[in-house]
């Protein structure tokens, strides 16, 4: 059984909902959780904030926390899940913030650095990743990290 259909069963179950936003996956995880039939009982929507104007505006991410971590961090990273979580109210929020490359890259921010993010009203949880590959291999091990600790969180 696909991770994504676990999902399915355990938020349906449950009566809970989702939202995610996404940066460098561009939608991928979205994707992915309405492949499985029946996704709009549980799957609210997703936004797609690629750019950190999208992020302040539309997910009321902190500009400090742009200007402070960057835009590829925890801080960020956080603020994304439980603002697109505010945003759609959704019982959860999941977001990804990172460089997929092959350009972007620095010495302390690598390609391959992704953080992800999931919260609920009462906590929060973030997660910091290092993935080697092409791009596109980096964007599908983002969104399956993100499908794994969602998991994990409910």
């Amino acid at each position: 059984m696909l991770l994504e259909e676990k999902i399915a069963r355990k938020l349906k179950k449950n009566k809970k909902t989702l939202a995610t936003a996404e940066s460098c996956t561009g939608g991928l995880l979205a994707h992915k959780l309405t492949n499985i039939s029946g996704s709009s009982h549980y799957f609210l929507g997703g936004v797609l904030t690629y750019s950190n104007e999208s992020k302040r505006r539309l997910l009321n991410v902190p500009a400090r926390f742009i200007k402070q971590h960057g835009v590829v961090s925890s801080p960020v990273a956080g603020s994304m899940a439980t603002g697109v979580r505010r945003l759609l109210k959704t019982d959860y929020g999941v977001s990804i913030t990172g460089i997929a490359g092959p350009t972007g890259g620095t010495l302390t921010k690598p390609v391959g650095l992704v953080f992800v993010a999931v919260a609920s009203r009462s906590k929060e949880m973030v997660r910091e990743y290092r993935f080697k590959g092409t791009r596109q291999q980096i964007k599908n091990k983002a969104a399956g990290a993100a499908l794994k600790l969602f998991f994990e969180f409910i």
